[in-house]
């Protein structure tokens, strides 16, 4: 599943064309013929990206697309697998595959809060702090995937966070040291931009300390379990991050 750094990836691939409030003069795709009609025609206004989803901004709603675990795109080509979306610009082609599709009406600012995309400008860490003392029997692996409080934070992010600040996955939030929890939310987005760095020039699996790898830095054996509430695969060091309790 992309996490958030992808999507920025994706908007600044797509912000490179020429794309100055483009007509969209075809349509296809697995999609509904209403969709595709109300689309076809339309002018992009922009690009905008919220956590996970990639957002194609018309002038009175927008196109939300979720990746989920499977989906993939093409700038200016096309794959054999049955296609989702395709729209045709004037002088560009943009292909969404195995992803959802939905419509949010209205203006985009009415439908998401800026404030908890790791990746924003107008991320507000204090807040992510507050939310987070409000869950205190949450375990660290669960709220590390919480959108509503780390839009953006998919399984690596979660996995090499909680290594990089030495924190065990099944430590619950009220166990934390104000000085971890505070750390732990710096980390998140810190990391992100080191993902997003590394995932730019294709170097982001080289740097991976936990996730997918058999032994940490150190040469620890590295444990792969489903955890939390959740129940999504976790690596971490049980020597290298501490258990708080």
């Amino acid at each position: 599943m992309p996490e958030g750094p992808s999507i920025i990836i994706l908007k600044d691939l797509i912000k490179d064309l020429d794309l100055h409030k483009p007509e969209i003069i075809e349509v296809a795709g697995n999609l509904e013929d209403k969709l595709k009609d109300r689309l076809l025609h339309q002018h992009i206004q922009s690009f905008k990206s919220w956590g996970k989803h990639f957002l194609i901004c018309f002038k009175d709603f927008t196109l939300r697309i979720h990746f989920m675990l499977f989906g993939t795109y093409l700038i200016n080509d096309r794959k054999k697998n049955t296609l989702k979306l395709g729209l045709t610009l004037p002088k560009d082609e943009l292909n969404f595959y195995n992803c959802k599709i939905d419509i949010l009406e209205g203006d985009i600012d009415d439908h998401y809060d800026w404030s908890v995309d790791i990746m924003a400008d107008h991320w507000d860490e204090k807040a992510a702090l507050e939310k987070l003392k409000q869950l205190p029997e949450s375990f660290v692996c669960d709220v590390l995937l919480d959108q509503q409080i780390f839009a953006g934070s998919g399984n690596i992010i979660k996995n090499e966070v909680m290594y990089r600040v030495g924190v065990h996955p099944l430590t619950k939030i009220k166990d934390l040291p104000a000085k971890k929890l505070k750390d732990l939310v710096k980390e998140i987005r810190k990391y992100s931009f080191d993902f997003l760095k590394w995932k730019s020039v294709n170097k982001l699996s080289e740097h991976w300390e936990v996730y997918l790898q058999k032994t940490c830095p150190f040469g620890h054996k590295i444990n792969k379990e489903k955890l939390g509430k959740t129940h999504r695969q976790t690596y971490y060091c049980s020597k290298c991050q501490k258990l708080y309790n």
